[in-house]
């Protein structure tokens, strides 16, 4: 039964919640957290909108925090309530005490309940408040201890930067000191190399002097000595090479005693270094010792004039055989251009011979054809013959008349014919002399009237050719129409026509008989 009338109260009870163990909004530590940074935002915007004599250093907020913290008395005093207030709560007397005189009224089971619930949760957050705060005050006590640390870290610091600046202070103008020191030292030295540089530069001036001089020397020693005779070259010679095997000799016994005084003191090494000098200079001396076989100039000036007499006999000589050589190419030129000239001559004699020979061969292959002609035509009659013979006789005698005169002495024709042959030629001769335009032009003012000549000849047989048309048609007109009977014959076709070949030969026979019946026909 009670436990009926407890789920109906809880049933009724709209105020009963549906989780016992949330926490209320007034405890919530988030939101308290909250508000703290609220706050702490709100003094920086304070402290950054206050001057700068009324604004307040973080050292000077931590202290004064810590005068507001730090109090042990107080706390052990609150502490002490506390625990006093504990133990009053506790006691069951106390609070029959209290509770006496009150008016009690009558609670279901969810009320009673619901009000212990709440009380457990306020103290229940109470506690939580008290236990953050406990701990708040340690992070805040630890942080403190930590400042007090690095403040003792950083005066530490302050004080080693101090001494590290003083010491840097006392190293920067030493160091000064020393650079001053050695620029000084520095242009000492440069102010002594410039004079070491410039005596190096003046006995680098001497020593090329020196050796000009010496070059210049040995060339007069070399040329002394090659104009001196042979044998005493020879003699000079072998001297050289004997002095060259004692120095080498010398060099070798100073490298062995160097070696033997090495492992001596240094003193004795630096008797022994003067020693060697001074024969290395001896050696020198030797070497520069010169021996001339000139004691005087007169022997040099009388070599001299010997040379010049030679020189002047050889200049005479050469001066000779270039004027024999100017000869000899003025006779060789001369002949050189006969030669030409015989040999251009014997080349255009070679070349008309040639021609000659060639229009020889094309007579003679003429004359072969009419001869083979009149073979041919030995069938004829030897009345036609004579006909023939009487007809080439007149034309020759008509030629011959044209181009050398009257036959007086009656000749035959065959001597006719040589005589107008070699006419001929001596016309070919005339013409090749005659210069080129002219012939040219005397060849087509012929060519022109030949060919008007054709042209007449052309029209002439036309006119005939159309007259004899104009016959046949006439008398075609006046001829009676013939009746055709039957059918009309049909023409057959021609056979094929065979080509025949034309001999060039012939060809030129008839040109060259045209052109001589043109040129000697009146």
């Amino acid at each position: 039964m009670e436990d009926d009338t407890l789920k109906s109260s809880r049933t009724s009870d709209s105020s009963y919640p549906k989780n016992p163990f949330k926490m209320a909004i007034d405890a919530d530590i988030f939101e308290l957290r909250e508000k703290e940074r609220m706050i702490k935002n709100e003094e920086r915007l304070k402290q950054k909108n206050l001057k700068i004599h009324q604004k307040v250093t973080y050292a000077h907020k931590i202290k004064s925090h810590k005068r507001i913290t730090m109090k042990p008395d107080e706390d052990l005093e609150e502490e002490g309530e506390e625990e006093e207030s504990k133990s009053v709560k506790d006691d069951s007397q106390f609070t029959i005490a209290i509770t006496k005189d009150r008016r009690f009224e009558r609670e279901t089971i969810g009320e009673y309940i619901s009000k212990k619930r709440e009380m457990f949760r306020v103290q229940y957050a109470i506690g939580v408040m008290r236990h953050e705060m406990r701990k708040l005050d340690e992070i805040a006590q630890a942080e403190e201890r930590k400042l007090e640390m690095a403040e003792q870290y950083l005066e530490e610091d302050a004080s080693m930067f101090d001494e590290f600046l003083k010491e840097n202070d006392k190293s920067s103008v030493e160091a000064i000191k020393i650079a001053e020191q050695e620029t000084k030292e520095k242009l000492e030295k440069v102010a002594e190399i410039k004079k070491i540089n410039a005596s190096i530069m003046s006995l680098k001036s001497e020593i090329s002097k020196a050796e000009d001089t010496l070059k210049e020397y040995k060339i007069y020693r070399d040329f002394l000595e090659n104009l001196a005779p042979v044998e005493w070259q020879e003699e000079i010679k072998q001297k050289r090479k004997d002095r060259r095997q004692l120095r080498h000799k010398k060099s070798m016994q100073r490298d062995q005693t160097s070696i033997e005084q090495e492992e001596s003191k240094i003193k004795r090494f630096s008797e022994t270094d003067s020693h060697t000098s001074s024969n290395e200079f001896t050696d020198s001396d030797s070497d520069d010792e010169v021996e001339l076989y000139f004691t005087t100039p007169q022997q040099v000036l009388d070599i001299f004039s010997e040379l010049e007499e030679q020189n002047l006999t050889l200049i005479q000589n050469t001066q000779e055989t270039e004027e024999t050589l100017e000869d000899i190419k003025q006779s060789f030129e001369a002949n050189r251009k006969k030669m030409e000239k015989e040999t251009w001559s014997l080349k255009d004699q070679i070349e008309k011979t040639k021609v000659k020979i060639q229009e020889e061969e094309e007579m003679a292959a003429d004359l072969e054809m009419k001869v083979k002609l009149f073979s041919a035509s030995g069938n004829m009659q030897s009345a036609d013959q004579n006909s023939m013979l009487e007809e080439l006789n007149k034309k020759v005698e008509e030629v011959y008349r044209g181009i050398i005169g009257s036959n007086e002495a009656n000749i035959d024709t065959l001597q006719m014919l040589t005589n107008i042959e070699n006419r001929l030629e001596e016309l070919f001769e005339l013409e090749e002399s005659l210069p080129a335009d002219k012939v040219e032009a005397a060849k087509r003012s012929k060519e022109k009237e030949r060919r008007l000549k054709m042209r007449e000849q052309k029209l002439k047989l036309q006119k005939l050719h159309q007259e004899e048309r104009m016959k046949k048609s006439l008398e075609r007109a006046k001829a009676e129409p013939k009746k055709m009977y039957g059918k009309k014959l049909m023409p057959r076709s021609d056979p094929p026509r065979l080509k025949k070949k034309e001999d060039k030969k012939v060809d030129e026979t008839s040109r060259e008989e045209e052109e001589l019946a043109y040129f000697f026909t009146e």
